[in-house]
């Protein structure tokens, strides 16, 4: 049962992920983006990672997507569906497959998808995910924590600049 809820949380996030750069309108592209977001949430839970299913959801599909749609909204970008470019699409299509390909059979062969590290899976049962996360981003990467805080600001400032009406 497992692995069919499995096949078809990945069957919609292919579909989700190529009409993402398969459709017109930016709006349209951002809903996709936030279907494929879902499923990765989904897959989040299959592992048994709660909290980052959460974060994902959070993070990613609500505040992330919410400055995408609103900076399309903003910008005001039209799309011209009268062009079209079917030579650019084979292109990218062979580009993407050989790309696909390339990065499968790199983590297939190497020793990326091997479990390493100092916290073991009874480790990690026995404290807790959101634990063991704060942990480590508070003691190990408290440095490049506070950088992304200061770099997440400074690009808030920047946006409420640009978007100002001048005086």
């Amino acid at each position: 049962m497992e692995t069919l809820f499995f096949l078809i949380i990945t069957l919609v996030a292919i579909v989700s992920a190529i009409l993402v750069v398969t459709l017109k309108n930016p709006i349209n592209n951002a809903l996709a983006l936030i279907m494929t977001f879902f499923c990765l949430a989904t897959y989040y839970v299959m592992l048994d990672a709660p909290f980052m299913a959460a974060v994902q959801v959070m993070v990613y599909a609500g505040a992330i997507m919410v400055l995408m749609v609103f900076t399309i909204m903003l910008l005001n970008i039209r799309v011209d569906a009268s062009k079209k470019h079917s030579h650019k699409l084979i292109l990218g299509s062979m580009l993407g497959v050989f790309t696909f390909l390339n990065a499968f059979f790199v983590i297939y062969r190497s020793r990326a998808a091997l479990p390493t590290g100092p916290y073991s899976s009874d480790m990690i049962k026995s404290i807790g995910h959101t634990e063991l996360v704060g942990r480590e981003i508070f003691t190990n990467f408290l440095l490049p924590f506070e950088v992304t805080s200061i770099l997440l600001l400074v690009a808030i400032i920047g946006a409420v600049i640009l978007a100002k009406k001048k005086i």
